[in-house]
């Protein structure tokens, strides 16, 4: 298994705060509440703790107090598939959503998986989604099925039609107020901690924004000096301290993990931090998110860390820290827990894969990514006759992200062990996938060997 490994400001965690954490676990008289914030297209450079000039004193104070990740990943480029990997730990192709839903798909997550909600039900929590939900939007799909009590949103994202807002099942608009919608799932998010206050529960709050088209409210339009992006950004910031606001009048910010994150890179708008690529690429900028977690008493202040990790550790996560049992299907997420709480430095995890739709296109271990495929068009470019080939990459390229995180030097022939042995663990991972992934796996092998685009740089090398 590869390490990784956990660094910090202060690179130490005191003792005393390791002690504190670990006392305030015996002493928990319930489980933790949790508060799961999922951004929509939210660049990994789009927040100030990671370089942004975007005004974010909110989730700027959450990194401070808590624990900020530089090398987390969602499981997709795109919005339905990571999403469907955040709420089961197990990859998209795993769970039937390989791509992206749409208003008129009759299929959604599998039926037969179990989401982070129905894990901690068993649990006896209180269970709410806010926004975004993406993960089909036929009844037996929607949240308050697949085990949310609570439902408020649109069920997928906010360019599509009949642009529908609803409550549990029921629409209520339509189509829905784009400049109310930050504002009004934050006030559906304070009640349901003010409701819920008591028992333990979880608020999966999944922002529509910054997605396009953009929105904002009266009072944050024209704000920011960074455009409307720029006012949604900071319309989002002020909704994640409404939301810590409403723990501390309850006296809960100590019994509730927070965490926050984006689904995928920018789109269109917004920043990759200086990665390369953007949503819909499997380069850095569409896979490598912001993450932050926050848990007063339990996650020691102002963490930097390093460790890979995935959206699909989520799920493992919180059913080591809620005592929750595991579904019965093998995850592919890890539990990070010991590194959250300070008592662990390393995550330690085999090959992690990058899938856009059935097929793989990279593989990242350690400090490695290793390119296998790549499509044979860019991502907005118009589809060729046929539609897009996934394309093998001969020879591989290999980077080594601690040095070069923008992905422009390739060092594969420096270093053909690595190659050989991130290529072997690929190898017995595919069959465990379904039969179409293990098809577009052989199939692409026996593609043609990518071309060079017209116009492209040439492969680089540091010297």
């Amino acid at each position: 298994m590869a390490t990784a490994k956990l660094t910090r400001r202060s690179f130490f965690v005191s003792s005393a705060a390791v002690v504190a954490g670990t006392a305030c676990s015996v002493a928990a008289t319930r489980p933790p509440n949790v508060v799961l914030i999922n951004c929509d297209d939210l660049g990994y450079g789009d927040l100030g703790c990671y370089g942004s000039a975007i005004q974010t004193p909110n989730i700027n104070r959450l990194a401070a107090e808590g624990m900020r990740f530089t090398n987390a990943y969602s499981a997709s480029p795109v919005c339905s598939p990571s999403r469907a990997a955040l709420l089961t730990g197990r990859y998209p192709t795993r769970v039937g959503v390989p791509e992206v839903l749409f208003p008129d798909s009759t299929t959604g997550l599998s039926e037969s998986e179990v989401t982070i909600a129905g894990v901690l039900k068993n649990r006896n929590y209180r269970t709410a989604c806010i926004g975004k939900w993406h993960l089909g939007s036929q009844p037996r799909y929607l949240p308050t099925n697949r085990g949310f009590d609570f439902y408020f949103g649109i069920p997928y994202s906010n360019d599509m039609n009949p642009r529908v807002l609803m409550r549990n099942t029921t629409v209520i608009e339509n189509p829905a107020r784009l400049e109310t919608l930050t504002e009004r799932y934050t006030e559906q998010a304070v009640r349901f901690i003010d409701q819920a206050k008591d028992a333990p529960f979880f608020l999966y709050f999944a922002h529509t924004y910054p997605h396009i088209p953009l929105a904002a409210s009266h009072r944050f339009r024209g704000r920011s000096k960074e455009g409307l992006y720029g006012d949604v950004v900071e319309e989002i910031d002020w909704s994640l301290g409404e939301v810590t606001n409403a723990l501390r009048k309850h006296s809960l910010e100590r019994d509730t993990l927070v965490m926050f994150t984006s689904d995928n890179g920018p789109w269109y708008q917004g920043s990759p931090g200086g990665l390369r690529g953007r949503k819909n690429s499997t380069y850095e900028g569409g896979l490598r998110v912001p993450f932050i977690a926050w848990f007063p008493g339990r996650i020691p202040h102002g963490i930097t860390c390093h460790s890979v990790v995935s959206h699909m550790d989520v799920l493992p996560t919180l059913a080591g820290l809620c005592s929750a049992r595991r579904p019965p299907k093998p995850l592919d997420g890890v539990d990070i827990g010991p590194v959250l709480t300070g008592s662990g430095q390393q995550v330690h995890r085999d090959v992690l894969l990058f899938f856009d739709f059935w097929n793989v296109q990279c593989a990242r271990l350690g400090r490695w990514k290793l390119h296998l495929a790549r499509y044979d068009a860019p991502p907005y470019a118009p589809q060729p006759p046929g539609g897009k080939r996934n394309l093998p990459l001969r020879p591989v390229e290999l980077y080594d992200l601690e040095t070069d995180p923008d992905e422009s030097y390739d060092v594969a022939p420096e270093n053909p062990r690595i190659v050989t042995d991130i290529l072997s663990r690929v190898e017995r991972l595919i069959p465990t996938f379904p039969e179409l992934v293990q098809k577009a796996y052989v199939e692409t092998k026996a593609q043609q060997t990518l071309p060079v685009p017209v116009g492209a740089l040439p492969r680089r090398r540091k010297e």
